[in-house]
């Protein structure tokens, strides 16, 4: 399947940007201008599609639509922008719309989020102004928090890193205006604990984190701040435990990217220079164990070349990508 699609006032204008959504015999996909269609898995015949700015009137994110999609139950969850309809529910299986919700300047790029607490289901919406929860079933604002904290919209806005949830511990964070970490309650508005202080990436307060969502393990935080140096917080205080640039090629780097998966004790990271690390991460510090260059960073950003796709695990095996080639790396032991 292909369709006609010039990028229109989009930066870095090199494809699409979420990953198809395989379910229940129906792959979903959502372009870079906002193009949704539910194709059939076994013949790519469209069942439906929408042109989202078109039928919402509404502009696409400066880089392009890029959060991914969600399926709860019938409803397959989008942001999607517009007076009212910031993010929508569609029924999975028509297309037809379910619900609408909220409003902002720019939808941004951190995906639909949803979580449980006690007993109540919330889905979270980070917008360029503020994280909101709403009620699953209905599109119910539950409440709203103004991040930044004057509650204008972000400049730019890299709403990007899925939000992180442990026990009633909720984490967010971006490259300009860094953390936010806020107790949530089953009903009620949440406590804030903390803020980041700086809207300066080069001058970071504790993590401030582009494109990387951290790792919320055991009542800490560990992700790549805007320098590229790996960092631990304690999530209920926010406090800076350790940072190191050791992952990152030890020195600083504006807006170095690495991507955290965890794996038993240890954790795979995959860096901007194509290096795939294995390292423990504790609150005691980090320790690389070994690493490995899977391929050549291809991307020219920010005065150096980098790899910015995450990579993919399967079957004891990484898939990574660069703008020209496709690996895959055996990591089962010989």
């Amino acid at each position: 399947h292909e369709y006609d699609c010039p990028y229109v006032k989009i930066s870095y204008p090199s494809g699409p940007r979420t990953t198809p959504l395989v379910h229940d015999g129906k792959v979903y996909t959502l372009g870079t201008m906002g193009h949704l269609f539910c194709f059939a898995e076994d013949t790519g015949k469209i069942l439906w599609s929408k042109e989202l700015p078109k039928e919402y009137k509404c502009t696409p994110p400066v880089w392009g639509y890029s959060a991914h999609l969600l399926i709860d139950g019938r409803k397959l969850i989008s942001l999607v922008g517009g007076d009212g309809s910031a993010a929508v529910a569609f029924d999975k299986d028509s297309g037809k719309e379910i619900w609408r919700t909220l409003t902002s300047e720019d939808v941004g790029y951190a995906p639909p989020t949803m979580v449980q607490i006690g007993n109540t289901r919330q889905l979270f919406i980070w917008l360029s102004e503020s994280v909101n929860a709403v009620e699953p079933e209905t599109g119910k604002v539950l409440w709203t928090v103004a991040y930044p904290e004057d509650g204008k919209p972000m400049r730019p806005n890299v709403t990007i890193a899925t939000p992180r949830l442990q026990s009633d511990l909720l984490f967010l964070t971006s490259g300009y205006h860094g953390p936010l970490g806020m107790r949530v309650f089953e009903k009620g508005e949440p406590k804030v604990l903390y803020r980041g202080k700086s809207n300066n990436p080069g001058k970071p307060d504790r993590l401030h984190t582009l494109m990387s969502t951290p790792v919320f393990k055991d009542g800490h935080i560990y992700g790549v701040c805007s320098m590229g140096n790996v960092v631990c917080l304690n999530a209920e205080t926010g406090e800076l435990l350790w940072s190191s640039y050791q992952a990152i090629g030890g020195k600083e780097a504006l807006f170095g990217t690495i991507f955290f998966v965890e794996h038993a004790d240890r954790f795979f990271l995959f860096n901007d220079q194509g290096d795939l690390i294995i390292a423990k991460l504790s609150p005691k510090g980090y320790e690389e164990i070994s690493r490995a260059n899977l391929l050549k960073p291809s991307q020219h950003a920010r005065g150096r070349d980098v790899v910015w796709s995450h990579p993919a695990f399967a079957n004891k095996c990484v898939f990574a990508r660069n703008d020209k080639e496709i690996v895959c790396v055996s990591l089962a032991a010989e």
